[in-house]
């Protein structure tokens, strides 16, 4: 059996009982840093035999893993922190794995993907997860474009020598809409920074040298491509319960404009309409 088992993402408590069940009933865990994982299984006084399992050795690695399975081992993939299989090689492994009728099995966990949606304050109902930019600058500029154009909550990840220059780019291609940073999560110096792209990016220059692991959330447009028009209905439930909550007109528009996927000024045109037809 091969099991996909989610790790703490900074805090140890985070570590759930069927974590550690896998950890330690395993034959094999196939890690992303043998030696981040070793810390993990010291820290719960677990002794297992690990190998490493990533980009640059995943097709050799990878057949080794699956001879373990052949002979019925009990194998573990785990990455540095959170999820595996978001944004490493991971899916490979699951995907040959389930080709040769193994049984895959998740042990789900902390996700950094999900800790940061939950505290931006975006809407998280639908959203739209781009790993780490490409360094390369045409596939960069595809993924920029797609980050600006979307009408969803856009999800990434970035390095710490790299986020400045993310933040940068952003700040040139989006000057109407939020960007939030998650720094650390879960971690001692965990924070949160929001704001316009340009403003994000001048709090991180003044701090100097950016340190720790960076989530990178992009507010949506609020359009989409399709001049589709939504349930009249469900908007006018959902506008009563953003007003009975005490929110203005603004801040209402803003929040029908992200659940339902039309524009902001659409959003606010309708609230004004619906309230002419209660005068």
């Amino acid at each position: 059996m091969l099991r996909i088992c989610a790790t703490p993402i900074g805090n140890l408590k985070d570590v759930t009982e069927r974590c550690l069940e896998a950890l330690r009933s395993a034959d094999l865990i196939a890690c992303e840093t043998t030696g981040k994982t070793r810390k993990l299984l010291s820290a719960f006084g677990i002794e297992a035999r690990t190998m490493s399992y990533r980009e640059d050795n995943r097709d050799q690695a990878g057949k080794r893993i699956i001879e373990e399975l052949r002979k019925g081992s009990e194998v573990v993939v785990v990455s540095d922190a959170g999820v595996p299989c978001i944004s490493d090689p991971g899916y490979r492994l699951v995907d040959k794995a389930l080709d040769e009728g193994i049984r895959v099995e998740p042990v789900p966990g902390p996700s950094s993907v999900m800790a940061a949606l939950s505290m931006s304050g975006f809407p998280a109902d639908s959203f739209l997860f781009l790993g780490f930019p490409p360094r390369k600058n045409q596939k960069r500029r595809k993924v920029w474009e797609e980050a600006s154009s979307s009408s969803r909550t856009v999800v990434l990840f970035e390095a710490p020598h790299r986020i400045l220059k993310t933040l940068k780019e952003l700040s040139e291609l989006i000057t109407d809409r939020r960007i939030c940073v998650c720094r650390e999560i879960t971690k001692k110096f965990e924070e949160t920074i929001r704001g316009l792209p340009g403003e994000v990016l001048g709090e991180m220059s003044r701090r100097g040298e950016p340190q720790g692991e960076f989530v990178i959330l992009i507010e949506g447009s609020g359009s989409t491509d399709e001049e589709t028009e939504p349930d009249e209905g469900e908007i006018e439930e959902e506008i009563e319960r953003l007003e009975n909550e005490g929110l203005g007109a603004g801040e209402t528009a803003k929040r029908i404009a992200g659940k339902f996927g039309i524009g902001k000024n659409k959003a606010y045109e309708i609230i004004l309409s619906i309230k002419d037809k209660s005068d």
